[in-house]
């Protein structure tokens, strides 16, 4: 869809949409770069305060990813006013605002249109050093992959709306979906990490192929060290799916390579697409133990190695 729109040349644009990361960065002086990005999403819950917090968690993830700090954040609502009461609007505000001010930034303001689906999320503007910006582009031979949420929230999501799953089952998950990447951020930027990404709408696959792509790498994942949340291969062992599963499977074809054998319910999982997911950090192997012992002391529970980078003449995703 870009292909007739020419990438800028300018200097200052540290990262543009060339390379699909997860947020554009602006130098404006030797010592200040600005991160500029934008998230909005649809329900993925029907309870109003929980959607606003998940997708200001989500849309404030791509400043984390860039390796640096919201400043203000402008709200996105597209709302059916004549069909739901205004009450619902209310209620997701106040759980992006809740966010907002959780990641010590400030909301200030923001646009609202009449739509037929209620649709919410930010306009977000961080800051980090120019010369400290991380990209999905940088993965080196020798590096661990660390991750720092479960998978699998997007066939939960569909399974509680289908009545397959209880909503009190995904409800005791949704503080960990909702939560902040602030504070795995803020614990990896002690480490000499190379590359960084979050784990969204194109799945663990999906993303860690832009990161192969990126850095022209081949990435290997451990399926058997991969977190993912309960009930999400039970989900699609039952029928469940989401209606990106096809897409991000074709998105990776032809440049991933399965060593193991997997169930049809195993592998749909490595294609579930992910709402505020967690990031994908490449670093040096001898570090990574160590950060994944310093994400768990600050919260991170679900931090973990699930693979390695290697070189190799084309860019891929290898399942071991």
């Amino acid at each position: 869809m870009l292909s007739s729109i020419c990438p800028v040349h300018d200097p200052n644009l540290l990262v543009g949409f060339e390379t699909s990361d997860d947020a554009a960065v602006y130098r404006v002086s030797p010592d200040v770069a600005i991160i500029s990005t934008v998230d909005f999403i649809t329900p993925p819950v029907d309870d109003p305060v929980w959607f606003g917090r998940i997708a200001a968690a989500n849309a404030l993830s791509d400043v984390y990813a860039m390796g640096g700090k919201p400043l203000v954040a402008l709200n996105l609502v597209m709302y059916p006013s004549k069909e739901l009461d205004m009450g619902i609007l209310k209620g997701i505000l106040t759980g992006g605002f809740e966010k907002v001010q959780e990641a010590g930034a400030a909301l200030a303001g923001g646009h609202s249109v009449d739509d037929l689906e209620p649709k919410y999320g930010l306009a977000v503007t961080g800051s980090v050093h120019p010369d400290k910006v991380l990209t999905n582009a940088n993965a080196k031979p020798g590096d661990a992959l660390v991750l720092t949420k479960p998978l699998g929230t997007g066939v939960l999501f569909n399974a509680c709306r289908s009545k397959k799953l209880p909503f009190r089952d995904l409800e005791t998950i949704l503080p960990k979906i909702a939560m902040l990447n602030k504070a795995a951020m803020e614990v990896a930027l002690a480490y000499d990490v190379h590359s960084c990404t979050d784990i969204t709408g194109f799945g663990i696959m999906g993303h860690a192929l832009e990161m192969a792509k990126g850095s022209k790498v081949r990435i290997a994942l451990s399926y058997d060290r991969l977190p993912f949340h309960p009930h999400a291969q039970e989900m699609y062992r039952k029928g469940e799916t989401t209606g990106s599963n096809k897409a991000n499977r074709a998105i990776i074809e032809g440049y991933w390579e399965k060593k193991r054998q997997l169930s049809g319910d195993e592998e749909e999982l490595l294609f579930d697409p992910q709402t505020s997911g967690g990031l994908l950090l490449s670093l040096p192997a001898l570090q990574a133990e160590e950060l994944v012992k310093k994400l768990k002391l600050a919260g991170v529970e679900d931090a973990c190695i699930v693979g390695e980078v290697y070189a190799g003449e084309k860019p891929a995703v290898v399942i071991r």
